[in-house]
């Protein structure tokens, strides 16, 4: 199946589904855009988004599921990919006393802002430009890689590169994106509220690109490296999927399956 007529869905996806996809952008897509006036209205959807993400806890439950990753590391080594404004990078530092975090982002205005603001000076952070399809890194450098609320605004072939790339240079690679359903669309007026229109706008975009676990499963099998996925549903609504290179004991003692093993 060629990469525009891939459903998000997955490759058995209805026909609801399919109709409930949309292509558009999103404004945070333009946040290195040479227009002012667009990067300014990116840069308010990602401060918008912020704001809803700690309004429901949402970089608690990332560090949490982050750190259960990591295991019983004494100093595990965290990088976190598309870190946007770095509040789940100041959370890990928090939860975990003794954890090194390499905070990086595809934009260098969200990494020299890293720089310059708390996480530049703290000892346990290293800041970074790294693109999530193309890690500049050796292999297993870090202990687990985290991408988190991301991945929808990738397109299939560059989701496949992620998988590849965060399990070649980290561990483990832990995938945490929207739930794809559309009942999920009832939160928008939240995001109305807490965001105004932008919100609102990128919120309804975000739920509706969003992958589905057979999606990722389907991708996984294709990504031309032996990635094991474990696809699951976490409360709110989150899709939180663990990968790896190799069959590895999941948090938690649940055994982790192959791509070829749908658990969705």
């Amino acid at each position: 199946m060629h990469d525009e007529q891939f459903p998000r869905g997955g490759p058995g996806a209805p026909w609801w589904d399919r109709l409930y996809e949309t292509d558009r952008a999103e404004w945070i897509d333009f946040i290195d855009h040479p227009d002012p006036r667009l990067a300014e209205r990116a840069r308010r959807g990602l401060r918008a988004l912020d704001r809803f993400q700690r309004a429901s806890l949402a970089y608690r439950t990332f560090s949490r599921l982050a750190l259960a990753e990591a295991g019983q590391q004494r100093e595990p080594r965290i990088l976190e990919l598309g870190a946007g404004r770095g509040h789940l990078a100041e959370q890990l530092l928090r939860d975990h006393p003794t954890a090194h975090v390499t905070v990086s982002d595809i934009s260098t205005d969200s990494v020299q802002a890293f720089r310059t603001g708390p996480l530049g000076d703290h000892p346990r952070v290293t800041t970074r430009v790294i693109d999530a399809t193309a890690i500049d890194a050796p292999d297993h450098t870090w202990d687990v890689a985290v991408f988190t609320m991301s991945l929808h605004h990738l397109q299939p072939a560059q989701v496949r590169m992620v998988l590849r790339e965060g399990t070649r240079a980290a561990h483990r690679l832990l995938i945490i994106d929207a739930w794809r359903h559309p009942a999920y669309l009832a939160i928008v007026p939240l995001l109305l509220l807490l965001g105004g229109a932008t919100a609102a706008h990128d919120g309804t975009i975000s739920l509706r690109k969003a992958y589905s676990p057979s999606a990722l499963h389907a991708l996984a099998d294709d990504c031309g490296a032996p990635v094991h996925l474990h696809c699951r549903f976490h409360l709110p609504g989150y899709l939180v999927a663990s990968a790896s290179r190799s069959a590895q004991q999941l948090p938690g003692g649940t055994a982790a399956t192959t791509a070829q093993n749908r658990d969705d």
